[in-house]
């Protein structure tokens, strides 16, 4: 084992992204301005969380894009969506920035991928499955979704399919 490696705290890894039902296990990621966003932050309210795999590129551009056209049905549905990447928190804020979309990021980018291992949906290339999850009020999973391939863009169909599940 290298030191750098020693040194890395232990993660838990999934093999798969976390199924309907499952409660959500604790975890943290970073908000823009840098303070913790966790578990409890999901509590008593519909959460839709993106993960994508890098700001800037294409299909998560175009991604965010749809869905920030969709922020008001989404908000009509009861459903608050997060973007979740492996980006560092100012990379996120640009990629918001320039992208126009008021969906808050989230970053998993130290311990990088922690909290995506957590919920089954990171990648052995060291960033995020691209997926969806809907996570209830109860802080359990309501629904999930993990696509074939990083350039898959799903469908905003997906997310209003799993807030009518």
């Amino acid at each position: 084992m290298s030191p750098s490696s020693a040194d890395a705290p232990a993660v838990q890894a999934r093999d798969s992204i976390l199924l309907a039902g499952t409660p959500v296990p604790e975890f943290t990621l970073r908000r823009e301005d840098g303070t913790a966003f966790g578990r409890a932050d999901l509590e008593r309210r519909t959460t839709v969380l993106v993960f994508y795999p890098f700001a800037f590129s294409p299909v998560c551009t175009d991604q965010l894009s749809l869905y920030q056209e969709l922020l008001p049905e989404f908000g009509q549905q009861g459903a608050t969506l997060y973007g979740v990447s492996c980006d560092a928190t100012w990379s996120q804020k640009a990629f918001r920035e320039r992208l126009g979309v008021a969906i808050e990021q989230l970053s998993d980018f130290e311990p990088k991928g922690a909290a995506c291992r957590t919920f089954g949906v990171y990648h052995p290339g060291g960033f995020p499955q691209r997926a969806l999850m809907i996570v209830g009020p109860d802080v359990r999973v309501r629904w999930s979704y993990q696509a074939h391939s990083p350039a898959e863009l799903p469908g905003a169909n997906l997310i209003f399919d799993g807030l009518a599940a």
